[in-house]
């Protein structure tokens, strides 16, 4: 397999979904859905959705437990072109599981255990060859990992001159320090977890959100995107204006891994040279795809029916607030 070009840090889960015709509240047992079963991890997500997206073979470090959903998952990523030589099987630790439900509108619910991710740790970092980096353009990071194995993997991509994206999700308040901004070219926050970093009650008025974005910039991250769903995204690179994208318009069946599919798709386009705004349509319209299919792994699309599907998109405008 050639070096890859994108490296992913992060989770590998089995996902154990039921689909009905709405969520649960508290207390509350909702009956006649569906099961199924299939891979995922906001890492491997993320991993899958680049090498689909990119066509081009990408590195993986992660960590699984020395059982069959572990061995399943080593499988699969290797179907996929991915390199599976830093992946560490852990013997006395299960392999992440998440819990998801989705509802008849695609919106879901999702508990994890985390398993064999926990034991990711900053020396599996370390012991990796300075080839695995050097020949890279793009590292991208979530938080399902060890925050303090992220930091290691930020630092060594930096060190080897990449481009680092960081997916902070589940959102952390650690990842709006100075000291893991200032190693972070592009911090993807949803909604959610904006206005959870931020501190707010809602992220609803722009000039707020700017004044932030401007906030995280000054501790180190020169670009951010903020991803709202059916709203679109909010881009804020180095220069003075907010950007906002418009999302593009389907069907949503089952939101499940559209941002690990966002997060790949635009380290996809990132590592072939498009501009953060064309890295991120790129990106939109591949998340798009994905909330159409069932399932994380499952629904992730290909470079072609990504382009397939822009090409078949009427002429969008993005609009400089």
């Amino acid at each position: 397999m050639p070096h890859p070009k994108i490296i992913v840090l992060g989770s590998v889960n089995a996902d154990l979904v039921v689909s009905s015709a709405q969520l649960p509240t508290a207390g509350e047992t909702v009956i006649g859905g569906s099961f199924y079963k299939a891979s995922g991890g906001k890492g491997a997500n993320q991993a899958v959705a680049a090498a689909r997206t990119s066509g081009q073979p990408v590195g993986f470090i992660a960590a699984v437990g020395n059982d069959d959903f572990g061995k399943a998952a080593i499988r699969q990523l290797r179907s996929e072109n991915i390199s599976t030589q830093h992946i560490r099987m852990v013997d006395d630790k299960a392999t992440g599981v998440a819990l998801i439900m989705v509802d008849e509108r695609g919106e879901n619910q999702i508990s994890v255990a985390s398993g064999a991710n926990a034991s990711l740790a900053p020396e599996d970092v370390a012991r990796i060859d300075d080839g695995f980096f050097s020949e890279a353009s793009v590292f991208v990071a979530c938080l399902e990992s060890p925050l303090d194995t992220v930091v290691a993997g930020l630092k060594r991509a930096k060190a080897s001159g990449l481009t680092t994206i960081l997916n902070p999700a589940p959102a952390h308040e650690a990842a709006c320090d100075r000291e893991v901004l200032q190693l972070v070219d592009v911090l993807t926050p949803n909604e959610s977890e904006a206005t959870f970093l931020s501190g707010w009650d809602e992220m609803n008025d722009l000039e707020d959100v700017c004044i932030w974005c401007e906030q995280l910039q000054q501790r180190g991250s020169d670009r951010i995107i903020i991803t709202r769903g059916d709203k679109g995204c909010i881009l804020k690179d180095d220069s003075s204006d907010v950007c906002l994208s418009p999302a593009f318009v389907v069907d949503a069946v089952d939101a499940t891994g559209a941002g690990d599919c966002f997060n790949g798709a635009l380290a996809a386009g990132l590592v072939e040279g498009k501009t953060l705004l064309e890295a991120t349509r790129f990106a939109m319209a591949a998340a798009a795809l994905s909330v159409t299919r069932r399932g994380a792994i499952p629904s992730l699309p290909t470079r072609d029916e990504v382009e397939q599907f822009l090409d078949s998109d009427p002429e969008r405008s993005e609009l400089a607030l």
